[in-house]
């Protein structure tokens, strides 16, 4: 089993990211691929999982081992998949989800796409008192081209678009989002992206 891998991000998508490492190139699956910027010369750290399937071998990144852990426990819950779990870490306000656990707050649990008020549940009877170290945790504030009817004002916008549907998000619901977004006038897609999960979580 990997723990981490240190390398070269070369390659940005709203599903991946590409680490090469000694030659070898790793696809990730992570939370917020816009957090990574490719480089030719800066080695990052990630964190991994690996998930081994009758049908594929997949790996997840994480920007660092409390994600990893929290991304663990999550698909320790029966409803919850990998999938899931990640579009549940993209969000930047990891202590938020914490909080909702140990407080029973169902209602914020089911803002996440694909967890409904039975799933919600479950998260927190399955983990509530089960979270250790990481209810004091200080490092979790976390990670920080789509036809939707109104297409975006520039590149970083639509690849935010983009990775907020790749996270699980309905059309409906990113599209109810993106004049919001557009005023928003950020500079890069992680901007983008993180008040994207912030207005998605305030509805």
């Amino acid at each position: 089993m990997y723990e981490y891998l240190k390398g070269l991000v070369t390659a940005v998508s709203p599903y991946y990211v590409v680490l090469e490492v000694q030659g070898i190139g790793y696809q990730l699956q992570v939370a917020n691929p816009y957090r990574y910027v490719e480089s030719t010369t800066d080695i990052v750290q990630i964190y991994v999982y690996q998930a081994v399937r009758d049908t594929d071998i997949t790996l997840f990144g994480f920007y660092d081992l409390d994600e990893k852990q929290i991304f663990q426990k999550l698909i320790s819950v029966s409803g919850i998949g990998p999938k899931s779990a990640l579009a549940i870490l993209a969000n930047s306000d990891h202590s938020g989800l914490i909080q909702a656990i140990m407080n029973d707050d169902v209602s914020y649990l089911t803002k996440f796409p694909g967890v409904g008020k039975k799933t919600a549940q479950q998260i927190v009877l399955d983990l509530k008192g089960k979270l250790g170290d990481l209810e004091q945790s200080e490092t979790l504030a976390g990670q920080t081209a789509i036809d939707l009817g109104t297409p975006g004002e520039s590149p970083e916008l639509n690849d935010a678009l983009a990775a907020l549907t790749a996270l699980g998000y309905s059309a409906r619901e990113v599209k109810a989002i993106t004049k919001a977004l557009a005023d928003f006038n950020a500079q890069t897609t992680d901007q983008y992206l993180r008040e994207g999960l912030r207005l998605l979580m305030k509805k």
